[in-house]
């Protein structure tokens, strides 16, 4: 009950986040969305200079989740970004974040390649590509706490959405098959569990609690 009580209060706040959020670089209004196949390479970001709005429902919540299909395609998509930033944390200073980050990679990896398996499977003649929309800055210029600082605030909103996701397909009964329910509780209450360590790590090195807002880089939670 505690983890359930818990988990709504995060869902609730990524929710309301999302509604009043929007993410903004510096001087372009151009929407950016970047095409990404769940069989192609990951486009970390959006192009230098572009805007986009941040919404829980476009990008990782209620529209996406609707069905089996469109779970696992925009799933694969979130995992391939997280993946990529994670490899960013081979740089860090701090041993338990390049675990986490080596974790990261391990976990999201073998869960695509499940995921594509069953796209291979089950959908055989739908194309698995899909709008989406990064939710992470570049890390690669980036060393020390500033890499660990913006790794943490931009992947609590990304496991906060992952997190919302799963949970709606699991609240709906949109999975059409056993193997994705079991998966989406796995994400669920592993990315959950994530959340806290990462807020905790965050109060710990940086002094820094969790509020609704955007940071003055344009990217990313304000913490």
């Amino acid at each position: 009950m505690a983890l359930v009580a818990t988990l709504a209060a995060v869902v609730l706040a990524a929710t309301a986040a999302a509604m009043t959020m929007s993410v903004r670089d510096e001087g372009n209004a151009n929407r950016a969305h970047t095409m990404m196949s769940t069989g192609s390479s990951v486009a970390q970001n959006p192009p230098g200079g572009a805007k986009y709005d941040w919404d829980g429902g476009h990008m990782m919540g209620g529209s996406v989740a609707r069905d089996e299909f469109s779970f696992l395609t925009h799933m694969v998509a979130h995992h391939q970004e997280a993946v990529v930033a994670a490899q960013q944390l081979g740089r860090s200073e701090h041993p338990q974040m390049r675990a986490f980050g080596r974790t990261i990679v391990a976990t999201q990896s073998a869960q695509i390649d499940q995921m594509k398996t069953w796209l291979a499977t089950w959908y055989p003649d739908r194309s698995t590509e899909v709008d989406y929309q990064p939710m992470m800055r570049d890390l690669s210029a980036l060393s020390g706490d500033q890499l660990d600082r913006a790794f943490l605030q931009d992947m609590l909103g990304h496991h906060m959405a992952a997190v919302m996701m799963s949970q709606q397909l699991l609240a709906r009964g949109s999975a059409d098959h056993l193997q994705l329910e079991t998966l989406a509780r796995t994400i669920r209450d592993e990315q959950h569990s994530e959340i806290l360590q990462m807020r905790r790590w965050l109060a710990a090195w940086y002094g820094a609690g969790w509020r609704r807002g955007w940071n003055n880089t344009g990217h990313g939670m304000m913490w």
